[in-house]
């Protein structure tokens, strides 16, 4: 019963990581201006990802320090993921 559960939670912990990364990526190619979100297609990833990330890093900001322009709540994302999925794995 619990197995399929965990299974499903690993699921959703890789998609959702997988989403961070991409977000992460594409943040700095937009910066570096290799990529335009003029361009309909990568607005409209750009725009939707920010829609999916955004509640979760807001939460995550609220207990970080302020950095000046530096954001590390991706990175503090990613490290809870995974801090999540060794427990569920080796649980």
């Amino acid at each position: 019963m619990v197995e399929p559960l965990v299974r499903s939670l690993l699921y959703i912990i890789e998609i959702v990581r997988f989403f961070v990364i991409a977000h992460f990526i594409m943040s700095w190619l937009i910066r570096f201006e290799v990529l335009n979100v003029r361009q309909e297609f990568v607005g409209q990833v750009w725009y939707g990802l920010q829609r999916l990330l955004e509640p979760i890093y807001s939460r995550v900001r609220r207990y970080m320090p302020d950095l000046g322009g530096v954001d590390l709540s991706p990175l503090v994302v990613l490290i809870g993921l995974e801090i999540i999925r060794n427990f569920l794995v080796y649980r």
